[in-house]
């Protein structure tokens, strides 16, 4: 066993003892009794200048790889998601090499891949409706080109120059009529971009449900599912039961997650969700569980793994996508702790060193020794003696 000293948020440190015990690997089908997407992040080339406003440039070997960790869980992957940094790092240019690659990746193993469909090409200061419906249709393009399931994303140009619901109705009623298959919306909440304050055209998320539960039901035929990230069980289970039959609502709800994939006895939620990547080996096996209907075996999984995952998204929530390219650094899954846009920067130590104490009790360090001196490294070069 290995023993750090971990800062802690008071400024003290203590000698913290890696315990816990790694959740298998191993590889697994995909979920029968749920479909389950994990968002991946994005590995920086740490050669390569990724300064904050500096054009994104990626290890293309662990970004990939990582993708393939993931679907040798059983996983299907989300990428070019908010997870990978979108709007905050990763530019449009990258992103679309980032799709084409991923769908390469994904066709040559026959693994479910879906993609973002967003607007970030866009100049703000030049959006009006056509020209979001415009950048939203070059994107979903490539997304489609490279064979992937489209996501369409919440837009911060639609949030911007939308008057009202009409607006919002107008322009997904427009791009699910160019959809050549069913795509999954996207319900980002003001935690996880203040900039989508107001979406569908409601100050209050509340009052969107019923008119989003409409505008789905019209083109139920074009829509897979929803993803909602609103961190709010109560609103994502109330629009649950509005949706038509056969259309998924995809929890991104990285607070609430156990009960909601679990679900009750009129459904459950499916799982779209950035804390599944840091995850990936326990919640694929919480899952198998499920199939096998063993509920104490997916909670003994599934719960142990909650204070890992509402520390990661704490305030401001963010910045968890640094949590997860830091877990999957410790986990060997990339050679440097690097981020595009310099975001490996926006969580302090003791967040990080909390992060290493909630991922060893939650069997989330697949390699505890090499998690264990990469930690050791990162708190020598950051001036905490071991």
């Amino acid at each position: 066993m290995s023993t750090l000293l971990l800062p802690a948020a008071d400024g003290t440190a203590a000698p913290y003892t890696l315990s816990g015990t790694p959740v298998d690997a191993s590889p697994l089908p995909p979920a029968r009794s749920r479909t389950a997407y994990a968002a991946a992040h994005v590995v920086a080339d740490p050669l390569a200048a990724n300064a904050p406003g500096a054009p994104a440039r990626l290890d293309w070997e662990a970004t990939l790889a990582f993708r393939h960790h993931l679907w040798d869980q059983g996983l299907g992957v989300a990428d070019a998601m908010d997870t990978a940094q979108r709007g905050m790092g990763l530019d449009w240019a990258a992103t679309a090499e980032l799709i084409r690659r991923s769908g390469a990746e994904a066709a040559s193993r026959g693994a479910a891949l879906a993609c973002g469909v967003g607007t970030d090409q866009l100049d703000l200061s030049q959006a009006d409706l056509e020209s979001v419906i415009t950048a939203y249709g070059e994107q979903l393009d490539v997304v489609q080109g490279a064979g992937a399931t489209p996501i369409l994303m919440a837009s911060r140009a639609l949030a911007a120059v939308a008057s009202g619901p009409d607006d919002y109705a107008k322009v997904y009623a427009d791009l699910l009529g160019r959809a050549d298959q069913p795509v999954i919306l996207h319900w980002l909440g003001t935690a996880f971009d203040p900039a989508l304050a107001g979406y569908w055209g409601f100050a209050d998320p509340a009052e969107a449900i019923e008119p989003v539960a409409a505008l789905i039901a019209e083109h139920a035929a074009k829509v897979d599912g929803i993803k909602v990230s609103l961190l709010d069980a109560s609103l994502e289970v109330r629009l649950r039961r509005l949706l038509p039959e056969g259309v998924r609502l995809y929890t991104g709800d990285d607070f609430n997650y156990p009960d909601l994939v679990l679900g009750d006895e009129q459904g459950h939620s499916d799982a779209l969700l950035g804390v599944f990547a840091a995850i990936a080996p326990a919640a694929a096996r919480a899952l198998a569980a499920l199939d096998e209907g063993d509920t104490a075996r997916y909670r003994a999984l599934m719960d142990p793994t909650v204070p890992l995952a509402r520390h990661l998204f704490t305030e401001p929530t963010f910045y968890y996508k640094t949590g997860v390219a830091f877990l999957a650094w410790l986990n060997g899954h990339q050679k440097g702790f690097h981020m595009v846009g310099g975001l490996h920067s926006a969580r302090d130590l003791p967040h990080l060193a909390q992060a290493v104490r909630l991922a060893d009790a939650a069997g989330a360090l697949t390699d505890p020794d090499l998690a264990a001196a990469r930690m050791r490294a990162l708190l020598q070069v950051s001036g905490v003696d071991q």
